[in-house]
């Protein structure tokens, strides 16, 4: 199972955004950006903020690989 930061980083990155983008997005330091994208998991309302910034869903991915894994 891949990180979840890392999955972020990826989508980011595919879209051509730099993390100073998302930073700005998400009214937070870069730094702060760079440790998402290391983190193995995180709260569900910035789960959804990332979401809705990068338009892309998250959720749907991880629960389908959860419950691909299960069969």
């Amino acid at each position: 199972m891949e990180k979840i930061g890392e999955r972020i980083k990826m989508v980011l990155f595919e879209q051509g955004h730099s993390a100073k983008w998302l930073s700005q997005q998400l009214s937070c330091e870069r730094t702060n950006v760079y440790d998402i994208f290391k983190r193995d998991d995180m709260s569900i309302n910035l789960l959804k903020q990332i979401c809705v910034v990068l338009k892309h869903d998250f959720f749907k991915e991880l629960s389908e690989e959860t419950f691909s894994e299960k069969e």
